[in-house]
């Protein structure tokens, strides 16, 4: 046994660690936050572990079926959701929790209730569990305002969040957060059962070579949309063509583009007039995320973040990623709207 490599991994950056840090920097600061974001990993951990089984559960028969308590098996989404609401509301520092999975948002009863609303999705992705392709949860965190909380609390913009983050459960289980002060990446140790720092501070670089679309809608994009997929593979300046690279699971897209850089398109089309992914638990989080990192996002009329939603499950077309590739789409939406 390796005594010296052993002592050496007590003295590792963990989530927890890495938020009393954070905490102690604010001398004003009660701990809640740092009791709810343990919350919220606790139930990462719970999902990721679930999802490692997903398959397994499946080849022996189980989901779907009824266990020994006479419950049925629950499908992963599902089970994903029921973690989280139960995770939250136990924390005791939730007011309102907005889940893509419920119709109406969740007000926590008066006496387990805090001072934040978490907006989340448990497991966007969820119809790739069966191919093996990266899931993952995201949310986004704001503070409730003084007096009763209402469904103004939380229908609020982007840029009034006071963390975001997501947690992908792929290859390894990476937990991607901030706090408004840069972007961190954290990967869980499966024989530690802990998040450890692995990607400090992490910066977007400001152009990419990948672009990120489902061109299967290509037929029903707008005119800067198609413009600008069509600079991508025939660049006018003599430049190398971008790469394509589209998962169909918008954390695994945007993780590869925050880390490699390029752009993530979701557009408006002809079908889906408003863009399809939603505003609170999928494109404020996000965008919270790649500004953060030094890159921007732009809904094709404003920056992400100014966007004011007015229904909780709302949608908007959505394009982000690197500085410079954001700035492109920007100018030809721009062009357009001149014409």
């Amino acid at each position: 046994m390796d005594h010296a490599a052993d002592a050496y991994r007590t003295d590792l950056m963990t989530i927890t660690r890495f938020v009393l840090n954070e905490q102690s920097k604010h001398p004003e600061s009660r701990g809640d936050f740092t009791i709810l974001l343990n919350h919220i990993v606790l139930g990462c951990k719970f999902v990721c572990s679930a999802v490692n089984k997903a398959g397994l559960a499946k080849l022996i028969g189980l989901a779907g079926e009824t266990n020994v308590q006479g419950e049925e098996q629950k499908k992963l989404d599902v089970l994903s959701n029921q973690v989280f609401v139960k995770a939250l509301v136990s924390s005791g520092r939730t007011s309102i929790l907005v889940s893509e999975e419920d119709e109406e948002a969740i007000f926590v009863e008066p006496k387990l209730r805090g001072k934040y609303c978490v907006v989340f999705d448990p497991l966007d992705g969820s119809s790739n569990i069966d191919c093996g392709v990266s899931i993952g949860t995201i949310f986004g965190i704001y503070v409730v305002k003084d007096g009763e909380p209402s469904l103004k609390d939380v229908l609020q913009p982007g840029k009034k969040m006071v963390a975001a983050g997501y947690c992908m459960y792929g290859s390894s289980c990476t937990f991607v957060i901030s706090t408004g002060t840069g972007v961190h990446g954290f990967t869980l140790d499966p024989s530690l059962g802990e998040f450890i720092l692995t990607h400090p501070d992490i910066k977007i670089p400001k152009k990419g070579k990948i672009y990120s679309v489902n061109e299967g809608n290509a037929k029903n994009w707008d005119g800067p949309t198609a413009k600008y997929v069509q600079k991508c593979k025939y660049p006018e300046d003599g430049s190398s063509p971008k790469s394509l690279r589209y998962i169909g699971s918008m954390v695994a897209d945007v993780h590869r583009t925050l880390l490699y850089g390029g752009i993530f398109l979701y557009p408006a089309d002809k079908k889906s007039p408003n863009g399809k992914l939603r505003v609170l638990y999928e494109v404020f989080p996000m965008s919270f995320l790649l500004e953060q990192a030094g890159g921007q996002s732009f809904t094709g009329k404003e920056r992400a973040l100014d966007l004011v939603p007015t229904k909780i499950h709302e949608r908007s077309p959505i394009f982000l990623g690197s500085y410079d590739d954001v700035e492109e789409i920007k100018a030809l939406y721009a062009a357009e709207g001149k014409q």
